[in-house]
């Protein structure tokens, strides 16, 4: 850090938090940037348009800066901007002083806008970001702010859950502030299971059999969408862990062992012949994976492999969970992916920028806020006071995380990855895809990349 100045403030700003959290009761209106009065009066009309008690968040909002005008600006996904609008305006109201702009993007759209900026020169105040490999590019480019000293300094071990702080904690630094912590498992229709006197598959020779049925019924066993490559990379991954066991895996996933191996072969050859056999979308190699949702919403897919925000995905869509459940996938171990988002902070912020800067991720991302937006947020969140999950509104969501802590987790592929090897394991899934390479090669262009990444 800058400073002990910076320590204090934000020491400050925490306890603050939590103790306006516990005092809240009724409290003023929301609001935006400009003017205090622009501020009033947007405030209060997005107060209006929400049509939600904002009294939770107003009571915690002010964080108490008195200093010269400070101007933010945030880059986050435009899946979760509705809420995040309504919440900046009222940070932005209870404080004068700050101004918070936000700009959205798609997943993919994010993770290209941040990699031109670093390369520009030109990143925001702070920023949406994943761990692992994802993280670690603007550790490594030296362009997002070292938090270990706060982090110690502040009890954030205690604060913070150790899986989410693990895994934002990147080059030997804390990266960023961990804001979710999430596993991935198969979602399923459960009418369409029950349609076809299916049952959960305990044994990937039950999946297949599943897939098989769901098929000759005309129904889409297996959603997914190829482009960017991290949607198929999730059912991929799954084979893998099935071939190689949780050992072997791990050692792949820790590139400490050779890609180019039987169990990453079968492992591909299982994805290659559940093409052949129809078993994922027609043209899903060009689909976006942002809409897969769609095809499962409608019940012309009967399963798709996602994380437990997926609970929020679909009721923002207006997509029931009355006929969804989910299951792990049957991979023998039991393992679930795993992986962390949070928010990074340019290194060149001012200590009253940075102090702003993280005061404003813990409002938006604190019990208040999400008591009042559950579905905009990846919950529970990563904290050790979090709140518990509402069984009424995100029904498989804790049984998703007590699963993974029974069985255990492993770092999803494309966060294991550094960016260069994960694009060469993307093409090639691609081009198995397409009948354009064969899992063996694929399984040596791999290795290749890693040996070319580990080389440097």
């Amino acid at each position: 850090m800058k400073g002990k100045s910076v320590k204090k403030f934000l020491s400050a700003v925490l306890v603050g938090t939590m103790t306006a959290s516990l005092l809240a009761g009724c409290g003023g209106s929301s609001g935006g940037g400009g003017s205090e009065d622009s501020k009033d009066s947007e405030s209060d009309k997005a107060a209006s348009d929400s049509g939600v008690d904002l009294s939770g968040v107003e009571a915690i909002a002010d964080i108490g800066y008195e200093g010269d005008p400070i101007e933010l600006s945030f880059w986050y996904l435009q899946t979760r901007q509705e809420g995040t609008d309504v919440l900046t305006e009222v940070f932005n109201k209870a404080n004068p002083n700050i101004n918070v702009t936000v700009s959205y993007y798609d997943t993919d759209g994010i993770k290209d806008a941040c990699k031109t900026a670093a390369q520009s020169g030109s990143m925001p105040s702070m920023w949406f970001n994943w761990g692992g490999a994802l993280g670690q590019y603007y550790v490594d480019n030296d362009v997002t702010y070292d938090l270990s000293e706060y982090g110690e300094a502040n009890g954030w071990a205690d604060l913070y859950t150790p899986g989410a702080m693990n895994l934002v904690t990147l080059g030997g630094q804390v990266s960023g502030i961990p804001t979710s912590y999430n596993v991935i498992g198969v979602y399923y229709r459960t009418d369409l299971f029950k349609q076809y006197n299916l049952e959960v598959p305990k044994t990937i020779e039950e999946f297949e059999s599943v897939c098989a049925t769901l098929k000759e019924n005309g129904i889409t066993p297996m959603d997914t969408a190829g482009l960017n490559g991290w949607h198929v990379m999730r059912w991929i991954e799954q084979f893998i862990e099935y071939e190689a066991g949780a050992d072997m895996h791990d050692e792949l996933q820790s590139l400490s062992t050779s890609w180019d191996c039987d169990a990453v072969k079968k492992g591909l050859e299982r994805y290659e012949r559940y093409c052949k056999e129809g078993y994922f979308p027609d043209g899903f190699i060009t689909a976006s994976p942002d809409d897969t949702y769609m095809a499962f919403g409608m019940g012309s897919a009967a399963m798709d492999i996602q994380g437990q925000w997926y609970d929020s995905t679909l009721q923002n869509n207006e997509v029931t969970l009355e006929n969804v459940s989910w299951f792990p996938f049957p991979n023998e171990t039991g393992r679930m992916s795993a992986f962390a988002e949070m928010n990074q902070f340019n290194k060149d912020l001012s200590d009253e920028e940075l102090e702003a800067a993280i005061a404003y991720t813990n409002f938006l991302f604190s019990n208040e806020a999400a008591k009042i937006y559950p579905t905009y947020y990846n919950l529970p969140l990563p904290r050790t006071d979090a709140d518990p999950v509402d069984p009424a509104v995100n029904p498989n969501v804790q049984d998703m995380l007590d699963t993974s802590s029974e069985n255990g987790t492993f770092t999803i592929t494309d966060q294991a990855f550094p960016t260069e090897v994960a694009d060469v394991l993307f093409n090639n899934q691609d081009a198995i895809a397409n009948g354009e390479t064969t899992p063996e090669k694929a399984a040596a262009a791999i290795q290749k990349a890693i040996e070319s990444y580990q080389s440097k």
